[in-house]
């Protein structure tokens, strides 16, 4: 805790209503109707397009009248520009506000349902919004159903999007979804990889917000809860695949609410950095830069360079191998903007001991060095 400030400034909203359980993803139709405002007033779905076709899920969507599906591909993550392009399509197609949005996805899919909610409600164009609190409106009812576990995009403040200047997140208090469907079924056919890559983007969480200066008895209940499940996930062998998902969908639950009451720290910085040059999903990203620090994690990446080996994830090696000291430059000042990022990790001094230089060094040995295979 920074100091008794930290409780009377910060109060963060929390989704106010969650059902969890396998089979759940069913209620949606139930949970929806009584908050369709009329007949011309949609419910918009915005639906990873890994699922089109898949009528396993599709078939399940409840639509009704006016009702639409956007299939959105998250092989980019979201960008102001589509944000602004899905809104202006809405308003363009249908004579009144949606009745709400409903994300179903991952985490690049929950940050476009979050944005469009808000943006829905607020006037000019999204990369004005990027920010801490700069959001004046509530946004339209917004639904959010992950299909794969670890992002906490389902529980955050934040919708992380890429602008024409920086990739930064709407942080704000009207971000958060109105509801969230916890259904670990819709995770069985998450890709290992994928499944590798989002999981550690929660333990990653859980290391930054348990170990920064923003740290808070909030934040570490969650976080401590959230660091064995991702422990016992990655780790263990005796858990079976359902167990397994049932307990990353709770770990991605806590690991979100940890970085909710407090912060996450360096290599979410230098992810950001990474994922706006070279488009690196953030996931992917993480594990990237977080295999090299050790000086500032040092239990947290033993920990995890023995998760790596358990499930023989081989990271991508040398991706920035032929930048310029000018594509170096953009990637170390999208991350040094991220303050609250630095301060939670370093401390209020971090200016001092955290330079271009510096970053520099630790993007190359994250992204130019070439290691030994994980056998």
């Amino acid at each position: 805790l920074v100091g008794s400030e930290m409780c009377i400034r910060d109060s963060f909203p929390m989704v106010s209503k969650i059902v969890f359980g396998r089979g759940s993803f069913s209620q949606l139709g139930e949970i929806l109707e009584p908050k369709r405002l009329n007949r011309n007033a949609p419910f918009i779905y915005f639906v990873d397009d890994v699922f089109k076709g898949n009528a396993w899920l599709t078939s399940r969507i409840p639509l009704a009248y006016d009702d639409k599906i956007i299939y959105v591909s998250a092989d980019e993550e979201p960008k102001t520009v589509q944000i602004d392009q899905l809104v202006e399509q809405i308003i363009l197609d249908y004579k009144e506000r949606p009745s709400g949005i409903i994300g179903i996805g991952g985490g690049c899919i929950m940050d476009v349902a979050k944005a469009v909610a808000i943006m829905l409600n607020n006037d000019g164009e999204s990369k004005d919004y990027q920010g801490w609190d700069l959001v004046k409106n509530p946004a339209v009812y917004h639904v959010g159903v992950p299909t794969i576990s670890g992002t906490g995009a389902e529980v955050s403040r934040t919708t992380i999007l890429t602008g024409p200047e920086r990739k930064l997140g709407i942080n704000s208090d009207f971000t958060p979804f109105d509801q969230v469907i916890l259904d670990p079924e819709l995770t069985k056919d998450v890709p290992k990889d994928q499944w590798f890559y989002t999981g550690m983007d929660c333990y990653v969480h859980c290391i930054e917000s348990l170990n920064g200066t923003y740290l808070n008895a909030f934040s570490k209940t969650y976080g401590e809860t959230a660091y064995e499940l991702c422990k016992e996930i990655f780790l263990s062998d005796h858990l079976t695949a359902e167990d397994a998902q049932d307990k990353l969908m709770m770990a991605s639950w806590h690991g979100g609410m940890s970085i909710a009451y407090s912060q996450v720290g360096v290599a979410h910085a230098m992810s950001y950095g990474l994922g706006y040059l070279l488009g690196v999903k953030h996931g992917i990203g993480n594990c990237i830069v977080f295999d090299h620090l050790e000086e500032y994690y040092p239990e947290g990446v033993k920990l995890f360079k023995q998760m790596k080996e358990k499930h023989n994830i081989q990271l991508p090696q040398g991706i920035c191998a032929n930048l310029t000291d000018k594509e170096f430059d953009t990637m170390i000042g999208v991350a040094l903007s991220l303050e609250p990022l630095w301060e939670n990790a370093i401390g209020k001094n971090w200016k001092k001991k955290i330079t271009p230089e510096l970053l520099k060094t630790l993007y190359q040995l994250s992204l130019i060095h070439i290691s030994e295979p994980t056998r």
